[in-house]
């Protein structure tokens, strides 16, 4: 970046812009190369255009299925959050609308999605984290299927570039400073099993991660089956 003279910001906007991936940004980076805004402006855009992105797919894939915007199964005065586990049809039909092929569909139907939202009722900053969560059940931990995981499986299948960034947009961020009152959501992946799962999240809190962590040790959740 130094080679271009770009400040942090511009750096910013250029990695956020590639991460979204959708021409739909278009038109804020010929603003932005034009020297029409700069690259704090673009950034804030560019978060706000993301964020509207993410929320769209969330509740595209919450409307798979009637009454799945359950009520939460944590809510305090600072932050509530939700899960909803994915039968292998609900995540079948969702990415077979967005073109996926089948060997990738099957890959996906055989993984244990959650999709988990997010809202920050407080008035300051809440991270997400996923590498402080922990998952397991009554055989131990369970290794959560991150972004790096999936990567090295779709190249190993010549999955196409545009699907794998389609994808990485369905799955919950791995970090995220939650700003007071920001929702946000996506989908954890795990290993497909029968027993129950206990989820314990830790969440560092203030912009500087200098307060208190919030800890939550929720309710067992199931795998969902097809009906």
């Amino acid at each position: 970046p130094h080679h271009f003279g770009y400040d942090k910001y511009n750096f910013y906007t250029l990695v956020i812009y590639l991460r979204a991936g959708n021409q739909e940004n278009d038109w804020l980076l010929l603003l932005y190369l034009r020297g029409l805004i700069d690259g704090k402006t673009s950034m804030i855009f560019l978060r706000i255009s993301l964020q509207v992105v993410l929320t769209l797919l969330l509740f595209t894939i919450i409307a798979s299925k009637p009454n799945a915007a359950a009520t939460p199964q944590y809510d305090s005065p600072q932050l509530a959050i939700g899960f909803k586990p994915r039968t292998p049809q609900q995540i079948a039909a969702f990415y077979e609308a967005r073109g996926f092929s089948k060997p990738m569909i099957d890959k996906l139907k055989q993984q244990c999605f959650i999709t988990t939202w997010i809202h920050n009722k407080s008035s300051h900053v809440i991270w997400l984290d996923l590498s402080q969560w922990q998952f397991s059940n009554a055989s131990g931990a369970i290794e959560r299927r991150d972004r790096q995981y999936w990567k090295t499986v779709w190249n190993k299948m010549h999955i196409p570039l545009a699907h794998q960034s389609t994808f990485r947009w369905t799955l919950l961020p791995e970090t995220l400073d939650f700003q007071p009152g920001e929702r946000e959501g996506g989908n954890i992946i795990l290993p497909r099993d029968v027993q129950p799962i206990q989820i314990q999240a830790t969440f560092p809190t203030q912009a500087d991660q200098s307060g208190t962590p919030i800890i939550i040790k929720f309710s067992p959740l199931q795998c969902a089956k097809n009906s």
